[in-house]
């Protein structure tokens, strides 16, 4: 046990609101728990609020905060402006990390990849004190099959306290809450076989077919949150009493040029014959299947991403400068989302007269980060273009009330993390949600896609009743991609 520092100042700079003292209360004295607040909430703030509980009741000796690469400066700056600690940093760096396990450190920061990497020292470390961990964005552990994952749950009952946080447990499938909750419980709350629980929660595209299947699937989804309500905490914006500003959602239609309606034709064709049998959207090569469907939505997108040789105005970029002029006009800056990279590059270069900024994965950390610091803090910089990956989580950009949507892949995570990085606490404008949309293109689809994962994530997580969920569910976007796929297909 480490001895107690009597200089060390354990009081928060700032209160915090009382729907996170309630969480804080809630948890305090829980061997594990969950805070699935919605983002842009300030669960940093709860999270920093419990750790100094511990450490100040001198429960814990060390506290981990486990975080996504890119977000560990983002809490770095959380702690600096809202404790008087000062963290050690875990990194790739092996002999750093070695004294940093071997100091008083009261709070560790570090990222998922560091702790797979130091997994014998720290269960070395383990053994030696008392330690809690926060994993903040732990839907990163939401594959039980991926090494990550096996790295915290085989490190699970090291952990004296175990508290997971994030806005989207149910990143992108309803099955993803499971390995999260595994880290926490062992399988006590949902059952130590993932392939059991998934069993009935499987949104798939045969669902449009089979009522019967749609009662099932919605009971199941029902029934998940009741087994996690002694250990988990949910609010969204609407249930705090936090008042934020509205935000809107609203498509804008597009349709495509003649030379990318062509090309979209042939790729179309092209995954038809690879993935339509006798009609019917195969799933025995579902890899085969979503590499065709994300290869339609570059075309819809920009075909310059599959096509070195394209040189028409792609049909949605039009309405992209019509918003964002629009919007600067008003004095507002504008996030521009795109799932690709050269899209990201691309996309900055056409908006370079409204000062434009880019932020994605193959950028260096630093570089992203004063790309960042410009949007917030430069005048002459009023647009930030940025893939999700990269920027979808952490992250206060409420500089912008504004945040287009290029393109949209499957992820319901990268969507709904996104678009909050605007719509938060300390945003004081109406924020606009805007989907660019090629009519009768796969856009259709995924959009559709997107709000039955949304209406499902919600059931389970309890923000609705299963009584809305059905009166609102629609599970046509399995006929959706089989009609993209085929036109020939009978519509049933």
């Amino acid at each position: 046990m480490l001895r107690d520092d009597p200089d060390l100042n354990l009081s928060a700079r700032f209160d915090a609101f009382p729907y996170q003292l309630d969480a804080v209360e809630a948890v305090k004295d829980l061997e594990y728990a969950a805070l699935f607040h919605e983002q842009g909430l300030g669960k940093t703030k709860i999270a920093v609020d419990l750790l100094l509980h511990w450490l100040s009741e001198q429960s814990l000796d060390t506290v981990l905060v486990i975080t996504k690469r890119a977000l560990v400066e983002n809490w770095r700056q959380e702690f600096e402006a809202h404790t008087h600690i000062k963290p050690r940093i875990l990194n790739q760096d092996r002999k750093h990390n070695f004294f940093v396990l071997n100091s008083s450190a009261r709070v560790i920061l570090g990222h998922f990849e560091v702790v797979r990497s130091e997994r014998q020292r720290l269960e070395m470390f383990l053994q030696t004190r008392r330690v809690g961990v926060i994993l903040d964005e732990a839907q990163k552990i939401k594959n039980p099959a991926a090494v990550l994952s096996m790295v915290f749950h085989h490190l699970r009952n090291g952990f004296r306290r175990r508290v997971i946080m994030t806005g989207t447990p149910i990143a992108n499938r309803p099955e993803d809450i499971w390995s999260q909750i595994y880290f926490l419980d062992g399988g006590e709350a949902l059952g130590e076989s993932f392939e059991e629980f998934r069993a009935n929660l499987s949104l798939d595209n045969e669902l449009h077919q089979d009522v019967k299947r749609q009662k099932e699937f919605a009971e199941a989804l029902g029934s998940v949150f009741g087994k996690l309500r002694a250990f988990s905490i949910r609010e969204t914006k609407d249930s705090t009493g936090i008042e934020l500003p509205d935000k809107i959602v609203r498509t804008v239609s597009t349709y495509m040029s003649p030379h990318q309606a062509k090309l979209y034709d042939t790729y179309r064709e092209e995954a038809r014959a690879e993935v339509m049998r006798d009609g019917v959207l195969t799933e025995d090569d579902a890899e085969a299947v979503l590499k065709r469907l994300l290869r339609l939505v570059q075309v819809t997108s920009n075909p310059g991403l599959v096509d070195d040789d394209y040189r028409e105005e792609p049909g949605k970029l039009f309405e992209l400068m019509r918003l964002v002029r629009q919007a600067t006009e008003d004095g507002s800056k504008v996030i521009v989302w795109t799932s690709f990279v050269q899209n990201a590059n691309w996309l900055c270069e056409q908006l370079s007269e409204f000062g434009s900024v880019r932020v994605h994965g193959e950028l260096p950390i630093d570089v992203r980060n004063r790309a960042i610091d410009g949007f917030k803090n430069k005048d002459s910089i009023s647009v930030l273009v940025a893939t999700p990956g990269a920027a979808k989580e952490g992250l206060t950009l409420t500089v912008a009330n504004h945040a287009i949507y290029y393109d949209r892949t499957f992820s319901l995570d990268d969507y709904l993390q996104s678009q909050d990085r605007i719509h938060r606490i300390s945003q004081t404008r109406d924020c606009y949600i805007w989907n660019l949309i090629c009519e009768d293109t796969i856009d259709t689809w995924v959009d559709c896609l997107l709000r039955a994962k949304r209406l499902a994530a919600q059931l389970l997580q309890s923000d609705v009743t299963q009584e809305e969920y059905e009166g609102a569910a629609d599970y046509d976007f399995g006929r959706a991609v089989a009609e993209i796929l085929n036109p020939a297909v009978n519509r049933e």
